[in-house]
């Protein structure tokens, strides 16, 4: 009977080969979240998420070991250099929880940077590196050949309705500038051209031999 192998790896300690390598892609993805690492841009659902640049460095160390716990030495290492004099406890509790803030998480309920006590971080998330961004946001559908000839017929309907618009009123232009035309010679003729009648009365007073009898 062969004996028993029993592994002393802690169930939080992960292989090389797990680990993220982030410098196989320039885009690493976890939920909502989007970083360009050539930019150094974090966006949320295509807004930018505005890091300084310490807080950046955070997520990106945890990003490269997510699942494991991150030690708040690593997070001292990586953020001061050794002859740097400050309260790295107080600074490092400060930086992940600017952090935590500008990714909607909290302590109390992580959705992706777990506290552990005594050791460090952990993050609870598995990203994803690639070297092309989201689709939903930066690739552009190209048009295909249907919704080309629809466009083009749509475009030839609404062009052909205003021309329809413009020969109405063209049209009903032209009758009312005839009408005023009739009207106005119309008039003329009859204030001009036309004789006047005389009137039999005045005809009758105005002869000079004309005798009225009453």
């Amino acid at each position: 009977m062969s004996p028993e192998v029993i592994s002393m790896r802690e169930p939080d300690e992960a292989t090389t080969s797990e680990r993220i390598v982030l410098s196989s892609g320039r885009y690493v993805h976890f939920g909502p979240f989007r970083i360009d690492q050539q930019r150094q841009e974090v966006t949320r659902d295509g807004s930018r998420v505005k890091l300084q640049g310490k807080v950046y460095q955070v997520l990106i160390t945890l990003l490269e070991k997510p699942g494991e716990v991150v030690t708040r030495e690593e997070l001292r290492i990586r953020l001061w250099p050794a002859d740097t004099h400050v309260n790295y406890d107080a600074n490092v509790n400060t930086t992940v929880n600017k952090l935590r803030q500008a990714l909607g998480d909290s302590s109390d309920k992580p959705l992706y940077i777990e506290t552990i006590p005594r050791k460090g971080y952990c993050l609870l998330v598995q990203p994803e590196v690639s070297d092309k961004p989201p689709h939903s946001h930066f690739a552009r559908t190209e048009p295909s050949a249907d919704s080309g000839q629809e466009s083009s017929r749509t475009l030839r309907g609404a062009a052909f309705t205003k021309s329809d618009v413009w020969v109405v009123l063209g049209v009903i232009g032209l009758i009312l500038a005839g009408m005023l035309l009739g009207a106005g010679i119309t008039r003329f003729w009859i204030f001009h051209a036309a004789p006047m009648a005389p009137n039999p009365l005045m005809s009758i007073f105005s002869h000079p031999s004309s005798t009225v009898f009453f």
